[in-house]
């Protein structure tokens, strides 16, 4: 089904689109994330993309909740915005023999997944809202907290020590 399929008649069903691909781009982190903790050299990204991954597998318990409250077995739906960034991350990464410049790489990547989350989660929480699913609303909002928290985490490492090692 495309973005702007028939098979999408009414708000509900841009809802649960929706949902099919963030759920699709949650599985596609957990099977990323232990990758770049492996890429990782820094001590403090290692236990930072750890931490994630931990979030990310409750991420998703909670959306298969979400898709039990809606009454519908949850599925993913394919998601080319996660698919680029992480093919991205592994093309980038895999070129970069400094490890204090893959270090900075790597919250790039982990950063670009991070905005594409907030902006899906954000919708979601939103679109729940409006639909009178505060049952719902009340899951995403919890993820999006996390996944801003994340985003937070990531840019006070890189701008306080991962950047500089890189240029350094």
């Amino acid at each position: 089904m495309g973005f702007f399929s028939k098979d999408i008649q009414n708000m509900s069903d841009l809802f649960l689109y929706t949902l099919k691909d963030i759920y699709y781009a949650e599985k596609r982190i957990t099977n990323t994330l232990p990758k770049m903790i492996d890429k990782a050299y820094d001590p403090e990204l290692k236990s930072s993309f750890e931490t994630h991954l931990s979030e990310t597998e409750q991420q998703i318990i909670r959306l298969e909740s979400i898709f039990r409250m809606c009454g519908v077995e949850a599925e993913t739906e394919t998601c080319p915005a996660i698919d680029g960034i992480i093919k991205e991350t592994d093309n980038i990464n895999s070129e970069i023999a400094d490890q204090e410049v893959c270090d900075a790489a790597l919250v790039a990547a982990a950063q670009a997944v991070e905005h594409y989350e907030i902006t899906r989660y954000g919708t979601l929480v939103t679109w729940a809202k409006q639909l009178g699913r505060g049952d719902c609303a009340n899951l995403l909002q919890q993820t999006l907290e996390e996944e801003k928290k994340t985003d937070a985490k990531l840019t006070q490492l890189a701008e306080a020590k991962l950047n500089i090692r890189a240029v350094g």
